[in-house]
């Protein structure tokens, strides 16, 4: 990153050859200056040193005076466990050099965390979505999911399963910010239609579906709310 730092050939004093700053002798080094306005004295930064109390004779060519320069600068930044987007890192004294030699100050390093292709995040718990076959929803059975630490679990599936099911592993989500806890991981069920079906299919398909009319009872009690409906909007 670009800042302003300590100019080499003054050694922040910027003076030339490095020579100390003296003292402004407008304001005798106050760095203010009073000035009578009939009943009233009012009181102003020195025009002279900009309010320093010094000034410097011979401003070092290299910085004009000001005692930095800009320069390249690369830094190696730890980035803690659970940051957010948001979060912001305080790394002292790694900001620009103060004028003159002055102390530098601060840099803040603002994080912004980049969206993941399998999971969501929600403050410290994690959301994945999982496919799951028509068939398994029905049934029942096992999927194996990842999870952010680059591991696997062995999550069951009940069932009847709907889309939209959620299913938890504790402690399976992102660590908190500061060593507070671990959140969890909420597995959500997204039951796939089955498509480019061959004729076998298709007719085995046909088959269930009149076998199972009454096993869908979502279905029925839409279909029935509905007549009912129909049936009002009649009388």
């Amino acid at each position: 990153m670009p800042r302003l730092s300590e100019c080499d050939a003054c050694n922040g004093t910027g003076a030339e050859g490095g020579a100390e700053p003296v003292t402004c002798p407008t304001c005798s080094g106050m760095g203010k200056v009073r000035a009578q306005q009939g009943f009233f004295t009012v009181e102003r930064t020195c025009p002279t040193c900009g309010g320093a109390g010094q000034i410097v004779k011979n401003p070092c060519k290299a910085c004009g005076g000001a005692g930095r320069t800009e320069k390249e600068a690369a830094l190696s930044v730890n980035i803690p466990a659970g940051v957010e987007t948001g979060t912001r890192i305080r790394l002292s004294g790694e900001g620009e050099a103060g004028l003159r030699g002055g102390p530098a100050g601060d840099l803040y390093i603002f994080v912004t965390v980049a969206e993941h292709q399998i999971f969501k995040r929600d403050g410290v718990n994690l959301y994945c979505r999982v496919p799951v076959s028509m068939a398994r929803a029905a049934l029942g059975g096992e999927v194996e999911v990842p999870t952010i630490d680059g591991g696997r679990s062995r999550v069951k599936v009940p069932a009847g399963s709907q889309s939209g099911r959620q299913m938890r592993l504790r402690a399976k989500g992102m660590p908190a910010l500061r060593g507070a806890g671990q959140g969890d991981m909420l597995i959500e069920l997204a039951v796939e239609t089955p498509v480019n079906l061959t004729a076998r299919q298709k007719e085995l398909l046909a088959e269930f579906e009149d076998l199972s009319a009454e096993n869908n009872p979502e279905s029925s009690s839409f279909f029935d709310k509905v007549k009912g409906f129909w049936d009002g909007m009649k009388g």
